[in-house]
């Protein structure tokens, strides 16, 4: 990638910015909408006030995101990493877990966990590779563990 990929926390500004892209990546893997199925991206800064949810940028422009919640005592679950179509296979959703990992790190979390639709697997491989640990599949989701 030839320019330099940011990496901050996300503003109420960006609000429409980011909601765009992440039901867009839904889309693309559902091949449909169903717009009562992601409440939580109406207002994101309210919806994740005691979160970690992390943008990236390319010349000012959003082009991924990833949350961190908090799962249980020492513990983060990671949701909402969407990656802009055309900016993906460039790094971009390694970088932005690289920092929620960070950030988890910082924040006293000693593990994360995540979760994807099974089908999925380039998402699949993108947990594995960064260093998840698969520890489950039910409910046609696989589960990850990552120790930090």
């Amino acid at each position: 990638m030839k320019d330099e990929v940011r990496i901050r926390s996300f503003q109420p500004e960006d609000q429409t910015a980011v909601k765009t892209l992440i039901l867009a990546g839904l889309v693309e893997h559902w091949g449909f909408l169903d717009p009562t199925l992601n409440p939580d991206l109406n207002d994101i800064a309210i919806s994740y006030a005691d979160c970690i949810f992390l943008v990236a940028t390319v010349n000012n422009q959003i082009v991924g995101t990833g949350a961190l919640i908090p799962e249980k005592t020492g513990v983060g679950r990671v949701v909402r990493m969407s990656t802009n179509k055309q900016f993906r296979r460039q790094g971009i959703g390694y970088i932005v877990l690289d920092a929620l990992c960070k950030a988890a790190k910082n924040a006293g979390y000693n593990a994360l966990v995540c979760e994807t639709t099974s089908t999925w697997q380039n998402v699949i491989i993108f947990y594995l590779k960064y260093g998840f640990q698969k520890i489950g599949e039910w409910d046609d989701d696989i589960h990850f563990r990552l120790s930090i």
